[in-house]
């Protein structure tokens, strides 16, 4: 059993519970390395991340958890860096790059808010298209093979987190094979890590984890590295589902 999560959210962002009622959790469920990776700032939305003003003081509270607990369990700090976040990761000991909305002439559309956000802004965005939502959506995160700091990519497939039943799109068209696949490539060839991501399997949108087992597939036919990732909001979650995945990285 693999006893290390690095995608852990507190209150300081959109998770239920305290850094250090986190961090015992972990220490009794004998975790021997934990990562908080909190939403990164994000200006355009402030509901759901580390506000500007907070930065210090979570860098401050790791700290202190740190000199507390630090001889019983190995403590990173680090952050979920959406793409369109404008704040330094160079402070963290690893950031983890999310696409978490579409950037269309100038405004904001959630990417994973909803079924029916996500359907509104393919209709009104994209045209009803799905692909080409899709399209756009890789095409994002393969930018990240450029960004220095940015260490791991986050739910790669997140695009398809409300599409379990297959409602939306069809995971075997050519159009949205070949943008996954570009992605991919580009970011297994800048050294990205790729997180298997347990969360929607978690919430029962999906019956796999992110990136779904085809996709993981690809990415390890082309040298690409996995790390076990829970998303976890509260400290219930930690490690949730592990044992399924662990043989994959």
């Amino acid at each position: 059993m693999v006893y290390k999560d690095y995608h852990v959210h507190t209150t300081f962002s959109d998770g239920k519970n305290t850094m250090e009622e986190v961090l015992l959790a972990a220490l009794k469920s004998e975790m021997t390395e934990i990562g908080f990776s909190d939403h990164s700032y994000t200006f355009f939305d402030r509901s759901y991340c580390v506000s500007g003003e907070d930065i210090p003081s979570y860098f401050k509270e790791a700290e202190r958890l740190k000199s507390k607990y630090g001889d019983k369990i190995k403590i990173l700090i680090g952050v979920e860096q959406d793409f369109y976040s404008k704040k330094s990761v160079k402070n963290y000991d690893y950031a983890i790059g999310s696409v978490h909305y579409f950037k269309i002439g100038g405004r904001f559309y959630p990417v994973d808010e909803s079924k029916d956000s996500l359907i509104k802004t393919v209709d009104e965005v994209f045209g009803g298209d799905f692909y080409s939502a899709c399209e756009r959506y890789f095409g994002t995160v393969r930018q990240f093979a450029k960004r220095k700091g940015i260490g791991i990519i986050g739910h790669f497939d997140l695009i398809a987190k409300f599409n379990g039943d297959g409602s939306l799109f069809d995971e075997k068209n050519e159009r949205y094979v070949a943008a996954y696949k570009a992605a991919a490539k580009d970011l297994v060839a800048a050294n990205k890590v790729f997180e298997i991501n347990t969360g929607a399997y978690r919430k029962n949108l999906r019956a796999d984890a992110y990136p779904e087992k085809e996709i993981r597939e690809f990415i390890k036919s082309i040298g690409g590295k996995f790390i076990l990732s829970s998303d976890s909001h509260k400290k219930e979650d930690l490690m949730f589902g592990f044992e399924r995945f662990e043989s994959e990285i």
